[in-house]
């Protein structure tokens, strides 16, 4: 990690780790009088505003808005985090914290559950996606914020919350009460064989945790007979720089370049090279990606790309090549700036370029995508077998398929379904047979492990539909039924039977993944193409 000199002043920056993730940084270099002045004329407006200002103010908030402008005149990725946003990142990072291991959201004026991680203390309880903490130690939690709620959720290991859940189909509040425990964030979504050879990884996002968790998933599926291996980057949107190299190197041979690193900065040039020879070396690797796949996770499907290692399947990718460092100011807020761009193995800067104001640039995976767009020839590069690649926004997919859902493409009526979580909340009127956590009276319906989305289903779904007041598109209904009977059994099974069984269940039906297995003979024959492409250059 470079070394960085410090911040001036109030600053006191001390750097906590090199990130290509969403945060990241840059540091502030002036002379002291020129400095001093802006000081000045800063504080001047703050005190102005803090006494002449016909309302009521709180100093941190200005003093906060203002560094976020300030960033926001740099670029898309440099941020201010503010003590909360701070403390979140670092939880990220390092994988674990103390608590539910729920994330919550206001709705409509309700505490909500967005999500939750298997195997912490909510899931073991039976809190799901799309619960209604209504009621927290007796408290009705209506108008709250989401830090009112966490202040109560959280605490030390071993105490417990008492929580009033709503959800629908039952009509009576689900009183609970929850161990608070350790919480790891898991960032393998997915770990399982497809048929007797081939084995899947599904990588959610990368923290300080991923390359031994990725490790031990490996030898899992070494151990299950494995020979060529899936990896999905798909909604990956990056993490920390070394655990971006570090999940590179297990698939390069000692001595490749993984990514090198270029800015203004002391120390910012860095070059990383692969330091070990992987165990997976030979082994045929498919990786897939979409237009959310950015950051870390461009990194390595760069690097397998570049070193003919891996074909990419899917989409191209969003396009980040910036490098953060995440600085820790005072009353433990954080400062991510932009301190370097980097640059794949054969020398592709992968930066989408972006508009004044960011917004085209941030909603680029919100527009469609074509397979043959057209590509500047100044960022034309050649991988280590003589192939054409290109830089200039993001790594361009050897074998294009669009799939922005979940593998799917569907209609503009598929994907508010999917937006708006309509297929999570439907999952909800479902248990599974025989779990027995909640027990309130309800008029759920219930379920097996492996059980079929058949035309009932279908039809209930319909039904729900209209309960919800939602407008259906007869022919849109039609032509995305699919992805429809797709994602009414993977929140189902999300819900009550765990990740890795929604996964497998769903990358049966994923056009993506199953346009990918098609494609391990072509990935077989890369090596062999870097071998001729070598000799043929050493040749007299």
């Amino acid at each position: 990690m470079p070394k960085n000199r410090a911040l001036p002043a109030v600053l006191f920056a001390v750097v906590v780790s090199a990130l290509v993730g969403g945060v990241l940084g840059r540091r502030a270099q002036a002379t002291a009088d020129p400095l001093t002045d802006r000081y000045r004329v800063f504080t001047a407006a703050l005190a102005a505003v803090e006494q002449e200002y016909v309302e009521d103010v709180e100093s941190d908030r200005l003093v906060y808005s203002a560094i976020s402008g300030m960033l926001q005149t740099l670029d898309p990725h440099s941020s201010f985090l503010d003590p909360r946003a701070y403390a979140q990142m670092r939880e990220r990072q390092e994988g674990r914290y103390y608590g539910l291991g729920i994330s919550i959201s206001p709705l409509d004026g309700d505490i909500t559950v967005m999500s939750l991680f298997e195997g912490s203390p909510a899931y073991k309880k039976g809190i799901r996606r799309g619960d209604v903490i209504a009621r927290i130690e007796g408290q009705d939690t209506k108008g709250w914020t989401s830090d009112q709620a966490v202040k109560q959720l959280r605490g030390p290991k071993g105490t417990e919350v008492k929580v009033g859940l709503r959800r629908e189909g039952y009509t009576d509040l689900i009183e609970l009460s929850v161990e608070r425990d350790e919480v790891n964030i898991p960032t393998l979504k997915g770990v399982f064989m497809i048929g007797t050879d081939t084995g899947y990884v599904r990588l959610n996002d990368f923290s300080e945790t991923t390359d031994r968790d990725l490790g031990a998933a490996l030898d899992t599926l070494t151990a299950k007979g494995m020979t060529r291996l899936l990896l999905d980057l798909r909604d990956n949107p990056g993490g920390p720089l070394d655990q971006a190299i570090k999940v590179s190197d297990r698939f390069l041979p000692k001595g490749d370049m993984v990514v090198y690193t270029r800015g203004r900065t002391r120390n910012s040039d860095q070059d990383y090279r692969a330091a070990d020879a992987g165990d997976f070396g030979d082994m045929p690797i498919v990786v897939l990606v979409n237009r959310n796949s950015a950051s870390a996770s461009e990194i390595v499907s760069g690097a397998l790309q570049d070193h003919d290692r891996a074909l990419i399947v899917g989409e191209k990718t969003f396009g980040k090549a910036l490098v953060q460092s995440v600085y820790r100011i005072s009353e433990g807020a954080g400062l991510a700036l932009t301190t370097a761009r980097y640059f794949t193995p054969s020398g592709r800067l992968i930066q989408r370029p972006w508009d004044g104001s960011f917004d085209e640039y941030l909603t680029y995976s919100l527009r469609e995508q074509k397979a043959d767009e057209p590509h500047d020839p100044a960022n034309l590069k050649l991988t280590d077998a003589g192939r054409k690649v290109y830089g200039g926004g993001g790594v361009q997919p050897d074998k294009y398929l669009a799939g922005p859902v979940e593998g799917f493409n569907p209609s503009r009526f598929g994907r508010a379904l999917w937006a708006r979580q309509i297929f999570a909340d439907y999952a909800s009127r479902y248990t599974a047979t025989g779990d027995t956590r909640i027990k309130t009276s309800s008029q759920t319906r219930t379920v097996t492990r492996g059980f079929m989305v058949d035309e009932a289903m279908v039809a209930d779904f319909r039904a729900y539909l209209e309960s919800r007041k939602v407008r259906v598109d007869e022919a849109a209904f039609t032509a995305d039924s699919q992805f429809i009977r797709a994602m009414i059994q993977y929140d189902i099974d999300l819900a009550l039977f765990g990740v890795e069984e929604a996964r497998r269940n769903l990358i049966a039906r994923d056009p993506q993944a199953q346009f990918a297995l098609q494609q391990f003979d072509e990935a077989a024959r890369l090596p062999h193409l870097k071998t001729s492409a070598t000799a043929s250059r050493q040749a007299p």
